[in-house]
């Protein structure tokens, strides 16, 4: 009998899913924004995919990412089981927030996702065109109202390349940060601002209900399905597209390591992972190990050069 119990029971050990690590994902932001439909992407494709068993996600907010991103670096170090996303607009708040901890202190493992800036208005609003807006802006910098995502992200950045692009010194504009994506759509929603700024898919539920429009995109040619012209079509030079991450903690053995980079693989092929894409209209800007450490190198260095230009860094 003792022979055919261990066999049943290496047979039903073999017969169970093959699952990795069990993974808490940090969103650095309030729910409802582009981190957190990551993180919970993410969560939902790992889990589907039966990549990873059991998948949480934690929501810590503020200062464009810098407060979870050092609480992640602090807390989770040497930790295989622990990931953050992050991306472009945390790149920027960084640096205009003279943060202590950078994306020197974790380990970046993948760029995932890519996305154009959408500049919208109230439907209720006069304005109805991109031109409408730049000449409001032109005419008096701080009554135009733009409600965004953190200071010195991906939205205040667009914000203040259009203005330098309208010939508007972009140190007068009138950017309004929010620490998610829910707060700044309550406050366009609400007519509390002139303008949101703000990746597409934030805003596409509310355009397709006809509760906001959408002025203008800052993709560098037309995007299939979306009715709105691209900033540069309508005559202002400014091509911006904020791109999302995945890093895991400092502190990793290249054991671990190529453990999370395996699995990250696995979910940017995977079908749910494909659909979540599409479904959002977030284009697949995969790219990891050496090549994206060098990609980012190269992204703090021009996005340093961006914040000086607009005056969000000296």
């Amino acid at each position: 009998m003792k022979p055919f119990f261990l066999a049943s029971i290496l047979a039903g050990a073999i017969a169970l899913p093959a699952y990795s690590a069990d993974y808490t994902i940090m969103a650095p932001a309030a729910p409802g924004g582009g981190w957190d439909q990551t993180a919970r992407s993410l969560q939902t494709a790992l889990q589907e995919e039966g990549i990873s068993g059991n998948v949480q996600v934690v929501n810590v907010p503020g200062a464009g990412g810098t407060i979870g991103l050092a609480q992640f670096a602090s807390q989770q170090k040497g930790n295989p089981n622990a990931l953050i996303v992050g991306g472009y607009v945390m790149v920027g708040a960084i640096l205009t927030n003279q943060a202590p901890v950078t994306l020197k202190d974790v380990t970046p493992i993948a760029r995932l996702t890519g996305e154009y800036e959408a500049i919208v208005v109230p439907a209720s609003s006069e304005i109805e065109n991109i031109d409408q807006l730049v000449e409001a802006l032109k005419k008096d910098p701080g009554s135009v109202s733009w409600a965004g995502g953190s200071a010195g992200g991906t939205d205040h950045i667009a914000v203040g390349l259009l203005a330098k692009a309208a010939g508007v010194d972009p140190t007068k504009i009138n950017y309004i940060a929010y620490s998610g994506g829910g707060e700044a759509l309550a406050a366009i929603l609400g007519s509390q601002v002139t303008a949101g700024v703000s990746s597409y898919g934030e805003f596409q539920s509310q355009i397709e209900a006809g509760t906001l429009r959408l002025l203008a995109v800052s993709s560098d040619e037309r995007i299939e399905g979306i009715d709105a012209p691209t900033l540069k079509e309508a005559g202002y030079d400014v091509v911006l597209q904020n791109w999302r991450m995945v890093a895991a903690p400092a502190g990793l053995s290249e054991e671990q390591e190529a453990a999370i980079q395996a699995d990250i693989k696995k979910l940017v092929e995977s079908e749910t992972w494909q659909e979540t894409l599409e479904t959002k209209n977030w284009a697949d800007t995969y790219l990891a190990g050496d090549e994206f450490q060098e990609q980012l190198s190269k992204d703090i260095a021009s996005t340093e050069q961006i914040l000086k230009d607009i005056g969000l860094v000296k």
